[in-house]
This record gives C-alpha cells, structure tokens and sequence, in this order.
C-alpha cells in the first residue's frame, strides 16, 4: 500500500495561490476578548453574512478614532439622567 503513495517528489507550501492583498489593507494578528469576538459575530450574521466581522471592528475602530462614536461620560450621563428620572416624578 505504501508504494502506491510515493509522495518523494512532493513539494512543500501553498497548494492554493495566495490571495491578493488590497493596498489599503495591513495583514496583523490581534488577540481580542473572546465576549468582543463575539459581539460582532453575532452582529455579522445579523446582516445575513453581508458583512464580515472584521470589516464590522474596522469600521467601529474608525467610528471611535474619527470621533463618532460616543463617549463613555455621555453615555454615562444619559444612563443616570434616565435612573434618576422616574424618582423625580
């Protein structure tokens, strides 16, 4: 049986060409929260797979570094004003 594999003259690598990077892309490796991966896999399949995870954080990354996303002190304030609310009335 074994002369029937003779993987001698086998050549080591890549079987499939590789894919063409995008010029405006950077391949890195990053180590993220497993709850955070999560988030937005989950809000991945919410788009039916339209949208890929890693375009979703790309896009939040750019929300939060162009200043678009909100900040945590106003969060925080409209979190209390809504708490604090109902006892006032």
């Amino acid at each position: 049986m074994k002369d029937r594999y003779d993987f001698s003259k086998g050549k080591r690598g890549r079987v499939v060409p590789p894919e063409p990077e995008l010029e405006s892309k950077v391949r890195i490796t990053i180590r993220l929260d497993q709850d955070i991966v999560n988030r937005f896999l989950t809000m991945a399949e919410a788009t039916g797979g339209a949208t890929g995870y890693q375009t979703l954080i790309n896009a939040a990354l750019h929300e939060y570094l162009d200043g678009k996303a909100p900040r945590f002190e106003d969060v925080l304030r409209r979190i209390i004003r809504e708490e604090l609310r109902p006892s006032v009335a």
